[in-house]
């Protein structure tokens, strides 16, 4: 799974990579965890890309309680097609989330490691996602939030953890957002080369911030 990330590029200067206008007062982040509001394009309804912010954590449209999304950061690849929790955004509803890294812990002889992951060139890119919109049907209460697509990890991923979040480029953010159902095998095998590197245990706290959070505390592993 993906249970935090590091966005800390520009927004509107990233958004432009895929496409994407507006403005977004979004600071430099580098422990974004579930619940908390991330940077995302989707298409608006004349079909162009906006950049928006959105919740972690997707809340069905059909869910009584938000609290629902807390356990729906991740989606997986394999089942999202089919499961209610996600089909119908996954048919209607795409979008791509913006981030220059993810944390993942590694479990050794030590316990688990956090190790921050990001592109090898260090340009920021986008997560696989979706997103819904929840009304509540008590109050005016409306949430807009998402989920990022998790699959089967790549060989260079595989020695820190069997999954990976999807990472899309320009390329296969435009398949994504498509609706071709055949780009997230795609974007795992020829994804762009990533590095990894173990980072301070502080991360595990989602109440630590700072860009000392993605220090380097041992040696740099690439693709």
């Amino acid at each position: 799974m993906c249970g935090r990330f590091a966005f800390y590029s520009p927004a509107e200067a990233t958004a432009a990579l895929f496409g994407a206008s507006g403005s977004l007062d979004a600071k430099p982040r580098y422990n974004i965890a579930p619940t908390q509001d991330v940077a995302a394009i989707r298409s608006d309804e004349e079909g162009a890309r906006e950049l928006t912010s959105l919740r972690w954590g997707l809340i069905p449209f059909w869910a009584k309680d938000p609290s629902i999304g807390n356990r729906m950061i991740n989606a997986r690849a394999e089942t999202v097609a089919e499961k209610p929790s996600f089909r119908a955004a996954y048919r209607r509803r795409r979008c791509l989330v913006l981030a220059d890294g993810f944390y993942e812990w590694h479990k050794d002889a030590a316990g688990k490691t956090p190790y921050f992951i990001s592109r090898a060139d260090n340009v920021p890119f986008a997560f696989a996602g979706l997103w819904e919109n929840w009304q509540s049907k008590e109050s005016d209460e409306s949430i807009q939030s998402t989920t990022l697509i998790t699959a089967a990890a790549n060989d260079f991923m595989a020695s820190l953890h069997h999954r990976m979040p999807v990472i899309l480029e320009a390329e296969t953010a435009n398949r994504w957002l498509a609706g071709d159902d055949d780009v997230i095998e795609f974007a795992i095998s020829h994804g762009p080369r990533l590095k990894a590197w173990p980072v301070d245990r502080r991360v595990n706290n989602a109440r630590n911030e700072g860009e000392d959070l993605i220090d380097a505390a041992g040696e740099v592993l690439e693709s």
